[in-house]
């Protein structure tokens, strides 16, 4: 789910060399560009009376996204939401697909995860500067701040404005790379432990079914307003479902 490999190579004397090379990098990226289209595609309610589920999970994705993204940009939100939108999309299903057994995890290659922050980054830096010429600058100076420290003021908060071109990148490969190896070990551990013997597997499944049972219990004694029996049906059901 990690390495780039070959999968079709073309060698051509044209200027030179040149090396056309699909990679898995490559295919899955175009396959869920594809997936992204179809499934807005597939899930359009413009002819249906009556909306199937697809399309109403997907107004409520969409009236989500623009709710935070209202909550943040303001009355210009519908300038920047179909992209916001997309984005969201792109980056949502790539780590759904990842969690698919032998499936390769675009997310995980830092090439496109610094590619996507790297990207924005600079098309936000340059839309700010255009937008707000010269008052952009002041982004860099907080408000009261004493004469005497705006210079330190201002590297800093410099520092911190270009770091975010690289930390949004590191954060999303990071959280998928982890994320990918802690299932890696845990599947890798259970397998062994459970093609053991039967005492251990029992002793391995125990652990595992407390922890289970406390955190689910926690949840009905604080949250739910159910009672016990129609709280257990309910998550057996969902487990089931």
């Amino acid at each position: 789910q990690f390495e780039v490999t070959n999968l079709i190579g073309i060698n051509a004397p044209i200027l030179g060399f040149f090396n056309l090379t699909l990679t898995n990098l490559a295919l899955y990226s175009i396959v869920l560009l594809l997936l992204t289209l179809g499934l807005h595609f597939v899930s359009s309610n413009n002819r249906k009376l009556v909306p199937s589920k697809w399309s109403i999970a997907l107004e409520s994705s969409f009236a989500s996204v623009n709710t935070m993204v209202r909550d943040q940009i303001g009355t210009a939100n519908e300038v920047y939401l179909p992209f916001i939108y997309s984005l969201f999309f792109f980056i949502i299903i790539a780590n759904l697909t990842g969690n698919v057994p032998y499936n390769y995890t675009i997310t995980t290659s830092i090439v496109v995860s610094l590619g996507l922050s790297l990207t924005i980054f600079i098309g936000v830096t340059i839309l700010a500067l255009s937008i707000h010429k010269v008052r952009f600058f002041s982004f860099f100076i907080p408000s009261g701040t004493p004469l005497a420290l705006v210079p330190l003021l201002v590297l800093i908060e410099l520092i911190s404005y270009l770091a975010r071109a690289v930390s949004l990148g590191v954060r999303l490969f990071a959280n998928i790379m982890a994320g990918h190896t802690l299932m890696k070990i845990l599947s890798t551990f259970l397998f062994q432990m459970f093609s053991s013997s039967i005492l251990v597997s029992v002793l391995t499944l125990v652990p595992f079914c407390f922890i289970h049972c406390n955190y689910w219990f926690r949840n009905w004694s604080s949250s739910s307003k159910l009672t016990f029996s129609q709280y257990l049906l309910a998550h057996i059901l969902k487990m089931l479902l």
